[in-house]
């Protein structure tokens, strides 16, 4: 006759193996769906288009030509030192206020835990093929809530080094990543063409 430990170690194993097998068959489902999300992005006004001068945190030393003695070990003898120096770096810098609006819906089944969501300005210059600069982003927790229109302001800066900005066209692109209760997490993109910044600064 089985002891009480070997029966609870069986039904132990038992109960994993049913728990990993219902696991992979709420991952497979997923498949099945078809999500037919859309999107549309409006900008309604360029609050301020600018350019400023900052620093890059990375100071730099100078070593001075000349020696001094600070103090007297002996004839020890100590160079000086200029203060650090902090690069200057030109950046733009955009604000704008957007019409955000998704009907996400069909990206929830009932393995989805939640969706992240997040809107770029994506766009190109000579030092790269992709520059992408995140303006908002939200975190959907039911489907309920994944139909949304919202006006707002970019939440993150749109920043760039250099003059790139000026007259540059652009895309806005809404990214989501869908994380499943169980399985594998999947993401994909509406990218929305179109878009231009000032050629002056405001």
């Amino acid at each position: 006759m089985h002891s009480f430990g070997y029966r609870a170690n069986a039904l132990l194993t038992f109960a994993v193996t049913i728990l990993a097998l219902i696991c992979a068959m709420a991952s497979l489902s997923d498949n099945l769906n078809t999500p037919s999300p859309t999107s549309q992005v409006q900008v309604l006004n360029i609050n301020w288009f600018q350019k400023s001068t900052h620093g890059n945190d990375e100071p730099r030393a100078k070593v001075g030509s000349n020696l001094q003695n600070i103090g007297s070990i002996g004839s020890l003898w100590t160079p000086v030192w200029c203060q650090p120096r902090t690069l200057q770096r030109l950046i733009q810098q955009v604000s704008m206020t957007l019409n955000i609006s998704a009907n996400l819906q069909s990206l929830f089944t009932w393995n989805t835990k939640q969706v992240f969501v997040f809107l770029a300005a994506e766009y190109e210059t000579p030092k790269n093929s992709l520059n992408q600069v995140s303006l908002w982003d939200g975190i959907i927790p039911s489907k309920e809530h994944a139909k949304f229109w919202i006006h707002t302001t970019n939440k993150y800066r749109f920043t760039d080094q250099g003059s790139n900005l000026r007259g540059k066209d652009f895309n806005l692109t809404l990214h989501w990543h869908v994380m499943p209760k169980t399985g594998k997490m999947f993401a994909d993109k509406i990218v929305m063409p179109g878009f231009r910044l000032p050629d002056e600064y405001r």
